[in-house]
């Protein structure tokens, strides 16, 4: 199915589906080139939330550090919700960080906003006590 004959939700689907199958240069050719990509506040990839631009820097700050930290890291998608130009999902992140062997599965929100059949922005929504604990490198309490 081309992209731009999806609807909302099916573009979305298809953008789990690519990550899914490691298939990051066809999800990133679903961005618009101005996209602003956000993780949540206290994410440790990027605590202060700050907007990361373009998909270049998206590929280098995210896509790669996953593949290269994470064993079995997946994304599962569980309810998606449409509301004009965005697409919100439920789902949960799970995998375990290699540097510490500890496993994560948490629940996350992800906001996806449309410009026409490309992704022009994302936010996300997680339990950022768990991903800091799963990457800690020291001790801590569970979450």
């Amino acid at each position: 199915m081309q992209a731009n004959s999806m609807d909302g939700i099916e573009l979305i689907q298809h953008v789990y589906a690519l990550f899914g199958r490691g298939d990051i240069p066809s999800l990133v050719a679903m961005f618009d080139p101005r996209i602003e990509w956000r993780q949540a506040e206290g994410n440790p990839v990027e605590p202060s939330g700050t907007a990361w631009i373009g998909p270049d820097e998206i590929t280098e700050k995210l896509f790669k550090p996953i593949g290269a930290s994470w064993d079995g890291f997946a994304i599962t998608p569980h309810r998606f919700h449409e509301a004009g130009d965005t697409v919100v999902v439920e789902g949960r992140y799970t995998g375990v960080f290699k540097a510490t062997g500890r496993r994560m599965d948490a629940q996350l929100c992800h906001v996806w906003t449309l410009r026409g059949d490309k992704i022009a922005a994302f936010q996300q929504y997680v339990d950022t006590a768990q991903l800091q604990w799963v990457t800690a490198t020291g001790l801590a309490a569970t979450p």
